[in-house]
């Protein structure tokens, strides 16, 4: 099979096409035929061996995992004889990162609990897209930010890949969003739904007037004194990525920060999870939930497509087609 593959850390020009055999399932497995595969900022990350907590779990001098690719969709090849919910045949998606990755490929082996049955009114450019962005939006606004019909939501990095998706389930879950995205996306973001639309160039958040009962930040760099002014009494800051420190900031202050007052900081990470898989395939089924594509490009592509991802030019997700 062809696969894209890379053997140290660095940006990507490491990474090579190259022909390598088929990862055969083992007894709780199923072998995917992989139609196609989206790219996501873990991606870059695992690339780059960056920051450096990452080679924590990666490898600390060579990645562990040779073959990048987290969010799939494709249908059964094979089936390990401890399967028991799918078949040879099945058209499926899901999300590989807790099994390996390995979706930059013709066709990869993963657990049966890491998969979905695909929608089935749905691409697979479309399915592919879905399983870390949207289920992390989903956790961080269902369950982390606890949201509700009529709440007050801001979404920072709204035109991302996670951001494009939290807009998305904030208004299907009732809440009134304002979307925070740079002056080029003002337009795009408007039309994923948003009520209201903050050009970060030119307004900045310290000076917003609104408040807010949840705040979920899938990009950005504010500090989290800026935050928390802008929540209302109870209100719940979520942050799972933005640049520079931010994450961390959240992860490691957020909980001191909330014994002060009424107001919640935390940052979280986003945990694979079969049944939010279900979920978003009802809602894509049901036509309420329709992902954003901002461009879709080949296997030899992928290279390219990291670099594009990382200069932060996209407005939904980038695909990659097999």
């Amino acid at each position: 099979m062809k696969a894209i593959k890379y053997s140290k850390y660095g940006g990507p020009e490491v990474m090579q096409l190259v022909k390598t055999k088929r990862p055969l399932p083992g007894d709780n497995e199923l072998m995917i035929r992989v139609h196609a595969a989206a790219v996501n900022a873990g991606d870059v990350h695992l690339l780059k061996g960056r920051p450096m907590i990452v080679r924590l779990v990666a490898g600390l001098l060579k990645p562990k995992h040779q073959i990048l690719g987290t969010d799939v969709s494709g249908v059964v090849e094979q089936v390990g004889k401890n399967v028991t919910h799918f078949s040879p045949g099945d058209e499926v998606y899901g999300d590989l990162s807790g099994t390996g990755f390995g979706g930059f490929s013709e066709y990869v082996s993963t657990h049966e609990k890491a998969i979905s049955i695909k929608p089935s009114n749905v691409s697979w450019e479309a399915s592919a897209a879905v399983p870390t962005s949207a289920v992390t939006a989903l956790q961080a606004l269902r369950d982390h930010g606890k949201i509700k019909m009529g709440d007050q939501v801001m979404i920072v990095g709204a035109s991302g890949g996670v951001g494009s998706f939290a807009v998305k389930l904030a208004k299907i879950f009732g809440a009134e969003v304002t979307a925070v995205c740079s002056t080029g996306k003002v337009g795009k973001v408007s039309a994923m739904g948003a009520d209201h639309v903050i050009d970060y160039r030119k307004q900045q958040l310290i000076k917003v007037e609104e408040k807010f009962d949840i705040i979920y930040a899938a990009n950005g760099n504010e500090s989290l004194r800026t935050y928390k002014r802008l929540l209302k009494s109870g209100g719940r800051l979520i942050v799972s990525g933005g640049k520079g420190t931010q994450f961390l900031r959240a992860s490691l202050f957020g909980p001191l920060l909330s014994l002060i007052g009424n107001k919640q900081l935390k940052g979280m990470m986003m945990k694979p999870n079969q049944q939010d898989l279900f979920f978003l395939r009802n809602l894509m089924e049901e036509g309420v939930l329709v992902p954003t594509i901002d461009k879709v490009l080949s296997l030899e592509e992928v290279p390219q497509a990291l670099s594009y991802l990382e200069n932060g030019s996209t407005t939904g997700k980038v695909v990659i087609k097999l």
